[in-house]
This record gives C-alpha cells, structure tokens and sequence, in this order.
C-alpha cells in the first residue's frame, strides 16, 4: 500500500530485468556480443591453443612472456587514449561511430586468428592484441551510453540485467565451440588437425558482428553538451586536453566518483587476479583442465539470475551495500580457495565465483554512472575504463611473489584478500547521495553544443 492509499502495483518482469525499453534490449545485446569473446578468446580456448599450437618452437618462459606482452599491448594502447578520444565524443557526438569502429578493428582481429597456425606466434598474437584493441576501446563508448538510456532509479538493474545477458551469450558460444573443437565430427569437421579452434575463433568474428547490430539501430546519438564557461571555438583536440584539465581542476566537485574509481582499482584489481589466476592456481594443485574449463563454462550460466539477482539487490538495501555484499564473498573466496584441496572444491569456488563476478562489476559501474554528468560520460568513462582495464595488473604480482617467497600458492591465492578489504574501505568512504546530488545539479547546468555554436 503506498502512502496515498493506492496499491503498489508490482514491477513488470522486463522491468525488474532492466530489459524493458528496446534501447535497453539492444544496449544489453552488445555485451552479449563482446562476452563471448572474452570467453572464447581470452580466457579459453585461445590461450591453449596459443601455448598448444603458435608457440611450440618457444621455451615455456618466453610464451608466457609473449602472451603477457600481447594483453598488457591491448590494455595500455586503450587506455593511453581513453579519456582524450571519450572527451572528443562529448563534444562531436560520435561515440557509436567509434564504437563501431573499434568494433570492427577487434571483430576483424578475432577472424584473422583463423590463418594463425603451428608455429605462427607472432602472427596470432598480433591478432590477439587487435582483438584486445577492439573490445576494450569499444567498451569504454558502450559504456559511456549508460547514463543516457537509463535513469538513475533503473541505472543499477539495466547495468546488471546487461551483464547477465552477456553471460548467458557468453555461455552459449563457449560451449558451442567447445562442442566443435572436442567433437568436430558432429559437425563434419576433421578430428585431427587445428581446423575446430580456428574455426572457433570465427563463429567469434560472426558472433560479435551480428550481435552488435541492435545498439546500432535502436540507441540514439547522445547529444553533445557543454559546460558553462565552455567554448567550442577550439580545434576537437585543444578541446577534449582543456576538458580534462578543467574535470582535474573539478576533482573536489567529484571526488565521490574519483574516490570510487580508486575503490574499484583496488578491489577489481582482486576480481581479475581471481579470473586470470584461478586456473595457474589450480593447475599448480593437480586440477585436471577438463575441470578448469568446465568450471568457466559454469561460471557464465550461473552469472545470469546472479546479475539479475544484484540488480534487484541493490534496489533493496542500495547500490553500494549491494557491492559490499559481493566483496564480502569474494574475500571468503580467497579463505577458501586457501583450503582447497580437489577439483570438488574447485567447482563449488567457481560457483561462489558465478554468483557474484558479474553483480558487483555491474553494480561498480552503474554506481560510477549515477555519480557523473552525463554530458561528460565520455571523457569520465574513458577514465572508467582506465581504471578497469589496469585492474588485475598488480594481483597476479603480488600472488606470484607472496608465492614464490613463502613456496605456497595457497598463501599467494589468501595474499588477494588485502584488495577487497582496502577496496571496500575505500568504497565505505564514497558518499552516495553527495554525489549523485553533484552529477545532477552539474547537468542541469550543461547546454547543448547546438546552441553555442548558434
């Protein structure tokens, strides 16, 4: 009953998905495109076909070496120009046509690791990082559109509801080609040879493409906006540098969203150590890989009523206590994880894994999203980005080390705990309704660039 007298009426399914607009549906639809990908490519199948197939004429040290090189390649190359090329977006409207573009580039990576074959390191890794190039710079645009086809009482469950279609996309083309590289005759593919994991890698190219359709045809251009005291009388570059330096300047205005960038470096630097870690980890105690891969497989179907479930979550008790809930799990998965002893234990990790992976991310970002101005969502989405693609840079260093100094990768694996505690200290400090007051109050003041120009 609400405080008129009238009945509360219950929320639609769609609704209480995030999935009720048709914007929404085909934002949502992109990271079903891109997820499999990340599945497929970076965290399956191409890593042992890399050290299985390309790099058979290396020493174990120097593919893992080339491999490192080729992600850190990917990630840095991005983020180096993420804030100055998402600046540039706020200002000339064009963050669809370079997510389009970025796009391409990584969709066109993953189908030319097709001619990549025995020996043929250098040529798959060149690939590998234009794939890497692709997905991470078109990422930062996607993301940068939250804030415009979602309100701040549905940003949460549209962000979450978009992660958990991603992983039920995920999931479906992961076993799809596991299917094809483990039984190639169900498909009248030869049962020796590398033809299944290439073939692999371009049902990747053709998911990616045909699942990036939708945001293209039913998401609006955001309109470009300016901030008082803005010009456009620039060249788009003197623009894009004197609007950073003026956010920098503005750093106290919104320090909830820096302070909360800093949080999610800190804590999702521990959520990717555990994604880029947990099979060396489990390899290094005996797990067979029929298990590590199965495991990942579980992981993406198990994401999905777990993203939707946080969305909801967070509609409850709040974004960020929603967020700690996760950390909280995540710090008993380090405890855990420390004890664990057979690929049982492995699989009811991937499980706890599952169920919080992808809420808490979700939730990070549509908390970021609530506590910035949209009409700069590029430019504080570039730095978004940034700071995503470096989380997970530091932990698997401090896992090795703590690792290699003790000669136990149980007190490695227990060593990740440090990152979801300080994080969430950090986090604890972010004050919500502060911020979110500030990013209003911010773009109530913005015009469009229409009329500067008029």
């Amino acid at each position: 009953m609400l405080p008129n007298g009238k009945l509360d009426t219950p929320m639609p399914l769609l609704e209480r998905l995030g999935l009720h607009r048709p914007e929404l549906r085909a934002w949502a639809m992109y990271e079903w495109a891109t997820t499999g990908m990340w599945a497929v490519i970076v965290a399956a199948v191409f890593p042992i076909y890399y050290r299985s197939v390309l790099a058979t004429d290396l020493t174990a040290a120097e593919a893992d070496w080339g491999f490192s090189l080729a992600t850190t390649l990917g990630i840095v190359l991005v983020a180096v120009v993420a804030p100055f090329m998402g600046a540039i977006t706020d200002r000339a409207a064009i963050k669809k046509p370079l997510l389009g573009a970025f796009a391409v580039l990584g969709i066109a990576g993953a189908g030319l690791l097709f001619f990549a074959q025995e020996g043929n390191w250098l040529l798959g890794l060149f690939f590998f990082v234009l794939v890497n190039i692709g997905a991470n710079g078109s990422i930062v645009f996607y993301d940068a559109l939250l804030p415009h086809i979602a309100s701040s009482k549905e940003v949460d469950r549209v962000s979450t509801g978009a992660f958990a279609v991603g992983y039920l996309g995920a999931g479906l083309l992961l076993a799809f080609c596991l299917l094809m590289i483990q039984m190639p005759q169900l498909f009248g593919l030869p049962e020796e040879g590398t033809l299944p994991a290439r073939l692999s890698f371009v049902a990747v190219a053709v998911w990616w493409l045909v699942f990036s359709i939708p945001i293209f045809l039913r998401v609006s251009e955001p309109r470009a906006e300016l901030a008082p005291g803005e010009v456009v009388d620039t060249s788009t570059l003197r623009f894009a540098v004197d609007r950073i330096k003026r956010t920098f300047k503005e750093l106290r205005s919104y320090r909830n969203a820096f302070i909360l960038l800093i949080a999610y470096l800190v804590y999702g630097d521990g959520i990717g150590t555990i994604i880029r870690m947990a099979a060396l980890y489990g390899e290094g105690l005996g797990i067979g890989q029929e298990h590590m891969i199965g495991a990942i497989v579980m992981v993406q179907f198990i994401g999905v009523p777990f993203a939707f479930a946080f969305g909801m979550l967070a509609g409850r008790i709040g974004t960020k206590p929603a967020i700690f809930v996760g950390l909280g799990v995540y710090t008993g998965i380090t405890v855990l994880a420390y004890f664990m002893t057979s690929a049982v234990h492995f699989w009811a990790l991937a499980v706890l894994v599952g169920m919080v992976q992808g809420g808490t991310q979700a939730l990070s970002r549509s908390l970021y999203a609530s506590l910035i101005p949209p009409y700069k969502s590029g430019e504080l989405f570039g730095f978004y980005g940034v700071m995503d693609k470096f989380a997970g840079m530091v932990g698997p260093t401090v896992f090795a080390a703590v690792g290699a100094a003790t000669g136990s990768p149980r007190l490695g694996i227990l060593s990740i705990m440090i990152f979801f505690v300080v994080g969430g200290a950090i986090l604890y400090t972010v004050d919500v309704d502060e911020g979110r007051q500030i990013a209003q109050d911010a773009q109530a003041r913005a015009r469009p660039v229409e009329e500067e120009e008029g």
